[in-house]
């Protein structure tokens, strides 16, 4: 199960700025407030940002397809602005040759913004995203792991063993909650240190060590 975003790629800044973009011509109101996005949900920012800007007559929904629009009109932009973050490419295709292991995404982002940024990296054939967690299902980031994995034993008929790969304290938290293998990247905001402290069962510096990572995941 992994996150996308400082796990596998930075995207550059173009999700946030369709955000705002998309929240001001929805709501009619300037942006104010720019809240911390590191591991929540999509549906757990839209909250805080509604109640900071005092929006009271728009729904989650509404706000999400204008997002969606807006992160598709300006979807090539990630790979443009953006980064495939070290190894990450050599790690998803180790994995993908083998039998015992399953790939997918729990990530904040909504299912359609997910889809666009994997895709602006050429790693959508990677993923069986149809299992994934997603940041419409819950505003609680544990709930899309739980999700992910019914999802998953659903389709394929077997239990699985859940892995979390992620880059915030929020995706540890997570997977323990869940009884899943935390393995943390500092890839992101988050030191190797926090990621311990929050209680990570492995934590990489990054991915480019491939056969490390492989056997870290794979555990």
């Amino acid at each position: 199960m992994w996150d996308i975003d400082y796990t596998l790629l930075r995207g550059g800044g173009v999700a946030a700025n369709a955000w705002k973009a998309a929240f001001t011509e929805v709501t009619g109101l300037a942006w104010r407030a720019t809240p911390s996005f590191g591991g929540r949900t999509d549906l757990d920012i839209c909250a805080e940002v509604f109640e900071v800007h005092g929006v009271t007559d728009c729904t989650p929904e509404r706000f999400f397809a204008r997002y969606v629009e807006r992160v598709h009109a300006t979807r090539h932009l990630f790979a443009e602005q953006g980064a495939l973050l070290p190894g990450v490419r050599a790690v998803l295709d180790s994995l993908s040759t083998r039998g015992d292991v399953v790939q997918t995404l729990v990530t904040g982002n909504v299912p359609q913004v997910a889809e666009a940024k994997i895709a602006a990296f050429g790693l959508a054939g990677a993923f069986d995203a149809d299992i994934g967690g997603y940041g419409t299902d819950d505003s609680v980031r544990a709930t899309l792991v739980r999700r992910c994995r019914e999802r998953a034993e659903t389709k394929y008929g077997e239990s699985f063993q859940p892995v979390v790969i992620g880059d915030t304290a929020n995706d540890v938290s997570a997977a323990l909650a869940n009884d899943a293998l935390a393995v943390g990247v500092a890839t992101g905001g988050t030191s190797m240190a926090e990621l311990v402290l929050a209680g990570a069962h492995a934590v990489l510096p990054d991915l480019s060590d491939v056969d490390a990572a492989v056997a870290v995941i794979t555990a």
